[in-house]
C-alpha cells in the first residue's frame, strides 16, 4: 500500500493506492467515500478488498473536507468535488501500470461517480456506484437534506443536523445539479449496488437510473442498509462477478 496527497489547485487530497500486482501493468479503479464518511470506513475497505481479489489496483481518494484531505466539511459541495474527482481521474491517467480505468463511490461517491462518468465518458471502461445517492439534487430542491428541513427558495446560511453543520451552499449548489444529463451520456458498462432496506438514500432512485443508462445492471442486496452492514458479502461477491465477468 502506498500513501501519498494528490494536489488539487493547492489542496491536499489523501490517497491510499493499493495493488494487487507488484510489478507489471493491470486495471485500476478510484475508489470515493460518501457524504461526511472516508476512506477506512468498513464497506470502503470491503470494496477495495474485493476489486483486489478481483486483479483490480484501487486507488481511494478522500474529497474535500473529509477524511485526512485538506478543507473543512462544512464548506464541502458536489462542484468541489466533481473538481477533486477530475483531478483525480488526471493523475490515475498519469500512472504508467494503468491498463484500464475504472470508477466507483459510495453514497454520495456513488452520486459522483455517475456525473463524472458522464464527464469523461472515455475515461472509464466501466463505472461501479454504489447506493448511489441520487437523491441530493431533489432533497435539496425539496427543502430537505438528510432530515433537516430548511427554506429551499431562501437558503439558510447554515443548514444542521445533530451530527454536523453544512453551508447553504452546499444546497444552493445541489439544486442546480440534474444527474440524468451525466446518466444517458455514459454508454459504458454499468454496475449499481444498492440495498432495498436503505434508509439513507430510497432504493427506487437506483431502480430509476439502471433504466436510464443503456447498458446497465442493478444488484439488490435484499433487506440491507445503506452501508450494508447486515449483507456485506454480497455487496464484494457482486464486485468480485463483475470483474470476473
Amino acid at each position: 500500500m502506498e500513501e501519498f496527497y494528490i494536489d488539487c489547485d493547492g489542496l491536499r487530497l489523501h490517497a491510499k493506492l493499493d495493488k494487487p500486482f507488484e510489478t507489471g501493468k493491470g486495471p485500476l479503479c478510484i475508489l470515493i467515500h460518501g457524504f461526511s464518511g472516508h476512506m477506512e470506513e468498513p464497506h470502503i475497505i470491503a470494496a477495495q478488498k474485493a476489486m483486489n481479489d478481483a486483479g483490480v489496483a484501487v486507488l481511494r481518494v478522500e474529497m474535500y473536507g473529509h477524511g485526512k484531505s485538506d478543507g473543512e466539511f462544512r464548506n464541502h459541495t458536489i462542484y468541489k468535488w466533481v473538481t477533486n474527482a477530475l483531478t483525480v481521474v488526471h493523475y490515475a491517467k498519469s500512472l504508467d501500470f494503468v491498463t484500464d480505468l475504472y470508477l466507483s463511490g459510495h453514497s454520495q461517491g456513488g452520486f459522483l461517480t455517475m456525473l463524472v462518468a458522464g464527464m469523461c465518458a472515455d475515461d472509464f471502461k466501466a463505472i461501479l456506484p454504489i447506493s448511489p445517492a441520487l437523491c441530493i439534487p431533489d432533497d435539496a430542491r425539496r427543502g430537505s437534506l438528510l432530515g433537516s428541513a430548511f427554506d429551499p427558495k431562501h437558503i439558510p446560511e447554515k443548514i444542521t443536523s445533530s451530527y454536523w453543520e453544512l453551508s447553504g451552499n452546499y444546497a444552493r449548489v445541489a439544486q442546480t445539479i440534474h444527474v440524468e444529463d451525466e446518466i444517458v451520456r455514459y454508454e459504458g458498462p454499468v454496475l449499481i449496488i444498492h440495498g432495498d432496506a436503505d434508509e439513507a438514500v430510497p432504493y427506487s432512485y437506483s431502480v430509476k437510473a439502471q433504466k436510464l443508462y443503456k447498458n446497465a445492471r442493478l444488484v439488490t442486496v435484499e433487506g440491507d442498509d445503506h452501508c450494508f452492514t447486515k449483507h456485506i458479502d454480497k455487496m464484494t461477491a457482486a464486485i468480485r462477478e463483475f470483474f470476473a465477468g
